[in-house]
């Protein structure tokens, strides 16, 4: 295993310390209690988020949905979970340990009230994500693509829930659309937004067969791992540029490596979550990727994370 070198990688949200930037992305490592204790005490990683949870546990599409492929992974899992009160009694029970992120994702707006008038009326004082951005869904639409909804649902939400709330986004494509969501979300006293989910709707097709490499959907599933990259950079990077300081980013999308993190905190990310590298090689990853962006700092003369974070450069 490499040595960690001594660098100071802390970043802090809503009052909270995180003293690693790295965490689970909300999906992977996250089923379970079994699966949340690993990433609760994986060395290296500084919170984790919880499977983005429904009302009611829910088994989610039906056959192969989640396949590696080159430059990263599709998958179409359709929100598997085991509830609401599953997750929020686990993430009670370990509050103390670490800063944790409760996640939901309601399949309507109903839905996502509900588990936030349950939250705000339990005894969790950690942070909530709700997840704006869950492309596979049959017959559901990303509301994070819809700014009238969204900013509908943070009205109704904020006139009554008062913990540390964030939101989960879908990527955007076009300059404008950033300008747009931020209008939406420098409205309300967010604490964070994670960005990005996976870039919906992609279809790979396995050669050997000539056919798609998942089943739901005909095929259709969200694009992960390196293919991703460049597209959470610039999510990370047009989003840090709009928003209020105080809403921080969670950076999410295509991390293999230490300088793969670096690029995200280099673009504006406080924290940084991994999705199909951990999905891949379990959570020692968490340890291979600090001392790397730690190799990576001290090439570049850093040893704090703040010392770079929003520090890129362009050519003009």
């Amino acid at each position: 295993m490499k040595e960690i070198i001594m660098t100071t990688m802390t970043a802090s949200i809503a009052g909270f310390t995180f003293e690693d930037i790295l965490l689970n992305a909300a999906g992977v490592y996250c089923q379970t209690t079994e699966e949340l204790d690993q990433i609760l005490t994986a060395p290296g990683a500084g919170s984790l988020v919880t499977k983005s949870a429904t009302p009611a546990e829910r088994a989610g599409n039906p056959g192969v949905r989640y396949a590696d492929m080159p430059l990263g992974s599709i998958n179409s899992m359709g929100l598997p979970n085991l509830s609401l009160d599953y997750y929020l009694d686990y993430a009670i029970a370990h509050q103390d340990e670490k800063p944790l992120f409760l996640s939901i994702a309601g399949l309507t707006k109903a839905d996502n009230l509900q588990m936030l008038h349950e939250i705000q009326d339990s005894d969790f004082n950690g942070l909530v994500e709700l997840n704006l951005s869950c492309p596979n869904v049959p017959g559901k639409p990303q509301t994070g693509y819809d700014f009238d909804t969204t900013r509908q649902i943070l009205e109704e939400t904020f006139a009554f829930f008062k913990k540390p709330l964030g939101v989960k986004l879908p990527p955007y494509f076009d300059i404008a659309h950033f300008d747009m969501i931020a209008a939406v979300l420098n409205d309300f006293p967010l604490a964070f937004v994670n960005t990005i989910n996976s870039i919906g709707n992609g279809l790979m097709v396995d050669p050997e067969t000539d056919t798609a490499m998942i089943a739901p959907k005909g095929g259709f599933g969200g694009l992960g791992g390196a293919i991703a990259k460049p597209t959470a950079l610039a999510n990370v990077r047009g989003l840090r540029q709009r928003l209020n300081a105080g809403i921080k980013v969670i950076g999410t999308g295509g991390v293999q490596n230490g300088r793969d993190v670096y690029d995200l905190v280099l673009c504006g990310a406080d924290l940084v979550s991994v999705g199909t590298t951990l999905h891949q090689e379990g959570p020692e990853v968490f340890n291979r990727l600090k001392a790397e962006l730690a190799e990576q700092m001290k090439l570049k003369g850093y040893d704090d994370v703040n010392q770079f974070r929003s520090a890129l450069q362009t050519l003009n």
